[in-house]
């Protein structure tokens, strides 16, 4: 068995495109134009690299792109002076504070500042308490793109039997949410799970979100299962660097039925749910109708 690629590169581009229409459409029915505010804390380059990303497509969907860069040494009541303005202004409809955070600085107090309804990120503990009672919530972006290519490659996930491996707030946590609100039998596997392989083993959903390059090797694998691989891992390997997933992806995908790669996966699909958000908490923000899809 060859498994078939999940292109998260291709199905972002689409989801983009979806959303540039809908804010078209936004703005020439209702005079709206959604707008997302950055903030980035210090000069972490791959904070950079996102930040710069976020808010090239940002502008490219027809949103106004708003980002906020401040020194490291920026002190939490100034930080927290940025956010409070955010949260007023009515031009700014998702606020996302890029972590990490520089270490003097309080990420949970910083995250649950925002307010909820501008909380693209879905990390705010109102969100996570929304999402976790099944509650209309804003989602975390990386987790509900790996469901939106999951019920795009299955149609249906009722019945399945999904194993995430992570317990982080970010993916793990609200993954195995989205997969039970989704019907599916739900496991969270960690690093001190027992058996881990033959966990692993009888799941037809491997979602894998554990931050150590190519962890899961293929045998763990079952027939026929689709494999999320959410990891991103540079490592060197002769003599170059280059990028990995938590997943070996060769060996796994001889077994699985679908797979994402590394790069070029759910990445793409992180900023443009990204987009989508902001989308809906702009209609949300303005009394209208959510967007479909």
């Amino acid at each position: 068995m060859v498994a078939q690629v999940i292109d998260g590169k291709a199905f972002a581009a689409k989801v983009r495109a979806q959303v540039a229409d809908q804010v078209a459409k936004l703005k020439e029915e209702n005079g709206i134009t959604p707008g997302l505010a950055v903030v980035l804390v210090g000069e972490d380059p791959a904070s950079q690299v996102y930040v710069r990303s976020k808010g090239k497509m940002t502008v490219e969907v027809g949103m106004n792109s708003y980002e906020h860069k401040l020194d490291a040494d920026t002190s939490e009541e100034d930080l927290l002076a940025l956010i409070d303005k955010l949260n007023n202004d009515p031009a700014v409809h998702g606020i996302l504070v890029q972590l990490p955070l520089p270490k003097h600085l309080n990420e949970d107090l910083v995250i649950n500042s925002i307010d909820p309804a501008k909380d693209v990120d879905g990390f705010h503990i109102s969100n996570v308490g929304l999402l976790g009672t099944g509650q209309k919530s804003m989602v975390p972006c990386t987790p509900l793109g790996c469901l939106m290519m999951l019920r795009d490659h299955h149609g249906s996930l009722s019945g399945m039997d999904a194993v995430v491996i992570g317990r982080s707030n970010i993916v793990g946590k609200p993954m195995a949410q989205l997969l039970l609100g989704d019907s599916c039998t739900v496991t969270i596997a960690h690093s001190r799970t027992k058996d881990l392989p033959d966990v692993v083993r009888r799941a037809d959903i491997v979602v894998a979100a554990v931050g150590r390059p190519e962890m899961v090797p293929g045998d763990w694998i079952k027939e026929g299962a689709t494999v999320i691989d959410v990891g991103i891992n540079r490592i060197e390997r002769d003599g170059k660097n280059k990028l990995v997933g938590d997943v070996d992806y060769a060996s796994a995908a001889e077994r699985a039925g679908a797979i994402t790669p590394v790069p070029g996966g759910v990445g793409p699909m992180t900023i443009a749910c990204l987009l989508a958000n902001t989308l809906t908490a702009a209609c949300r923000a303005n009394g209208l109708p959510e967007p479909e899809g």
